[in-house]
């Protein structure tokens, strides 16, 4: 039978005075790139250097390393109070905390921390790199090839579709050190911009999240040192997995983020929209559409801070991270095509914002685990 433990979701004050200033950061410094850097594809880089003012790519960090000593639920946040205004600055965010910090936190020798924690926290963002063209939802597929060498180690072959390519220096490359052993010869590798045979491809023209860079990554004989791996040789599929589970929270939020997006720029919109001699809103078929965006938003929002709740009391999380994903992305999507829908001919051009959260909303049901890996997740859990 299913556990009934109850919703902790309860923001506290410190919580929401963080997620009012994360707020006031996205209007103000945010908002007004969005349409250039989605029109151009590119991160403006003087934002990026503000984000790391701003403490906000060493959310979860110790202050010894440069970071703000956080929650995973702040990191959560953050991450959902950026998606309302962009998503491709909501999805840096994530990754640098979700899934980069997150793994040197859980999975880093002491060195590595003190070496990597506070580059990341002040001033280099991170990758994270598993997905191949043969190997997606079928992560451990992987064809990268390590190769122990005595001092070092030589990785050959290719990644794809790896988030803030273009813009980090640190990254976190997953490969087989032994094909024969299956997934067991997976091991995670630390690889810095710069190395010796490492070099970032092409990069993606796609949908949605426009800005965030999305790149193939090159390994022909790339030199990493022996000391840059990450956990235990062989050992790397437990670390894959893992950090994926909590940065499946992550996604959830940027999810919720961009649906609330969508839908305040709709409540606003059909105030003002005139049809008929009245406002849009006075229509009782408009308010019911706006009932049925703001209750689906309020139902993803508490599964995914519940589930970062959990993660951060130290209790099971797995299935609930499923949930919150599964279901947030299908809201996002749900609620941003309502929201073009009501801003009829003008929801369907770039001058409105409705459109882009309508793009940005599909890739959620994509990355981090598509939603048919949730389902099975879910019900592997529950039947198990």
């Amino acid at each position: 039978m299913s556990d009934q433990r109850p919703a902790l979701t309860t923001f506290s004050e410190d919580e929401i005075a963080f997620k009012e200033a994360i707020r006031d950061f996205a209007e103000s410094e945010v908002k007004p790139l969005v349409h250039k850097m989605d029109a151009e594809k590119t991160m403006n880089p003087d934002l990026i250097k503000k984000l790391f003012e701003m403490g906000l790519m060493g959310i979860e960090s110790q202050e010894q390393y440069g970071g703000a000593e956080g929650s995973f639920t702040m990191a959560c946040i953050a991450i959902e109070e950026l998606g309302r205004i962009d998503a491709s600055v909501s999805v840096i965010v994530d990754v640098q905390n979700t899934l980069v910090t997150n793994a040197f936190l859980r999975w880093g020798s002491d060195a590595q921390k003190e070496r990597y924690l506070p580059q990341l926290a002040t001033g280099k963002v991170g990758a994270y790199a598993l997905s191949e063209s043969v190997s997606g939802s079928d992560a451990f597929a992987l064809k990268l090839k390590a190769e122990d060498k005595g001092e070092k180690y030589i990785l050959n072959g290719h990644k794809l579709w790896i988030t803030s390519a273009n813009e980090a220096e640190i990254f976190l490359v997953f490969a087989n050190l032994d094909f024969d052993k299956g997934y067991k010869g997976i091991t995670g590798f630390i690889v810095e911009k710069g190395m010796p045979g490492f070099s970032v491809g092409k990069k993606e023209d796609k949908l949605g999240i426009r800005a965030s860079s999305t790149c193939e990554l090159i390994f022909e004989n790339c030199e990493v040192p022996k000391e840059n791996v990450i956990g235990e040789v062989g050992k790397g599929y437990k670390i894959a997995i893992e950090t994926l589970n909590e940065g499946r929270i992550g996604i959830g939020a940027q999810m919720v983020g961009i649906a609330q997006g969508a839908y305040e720029a709709t409540l606003n919109y059909v105030k003002e929209r005139e049809q008929f001699g009245k406002p849009l809103s006075k229509f009782q078929g408009v308010q019911f559409q706006l009932a049925e965006m703001r209750t689906q938003i309020e139902a993803s929002r508490l599964m995914v801070y519940n589930a970062a709740r959990l993660k951060d009391a130290g209790l099971d999380f797995v299935k609930e991270a499923a949930m919150a994903k599964l279901f947030s992305s299908r809201v996002a999507e749900k609620v941003a095509s309502m929201a073009v829908d009501l801003f009829g001919g003008n929801g369907f051009t770039t001058e409105y914002p409705v459109e882009k959260f309508y793009r940005d909303s599909k890739i959620g049901q994509i990355y981090e685990g598509t939603s048919n890996m949730q389902l099975q997740t879910i019900a592997k859990m529950e039947l198990s």
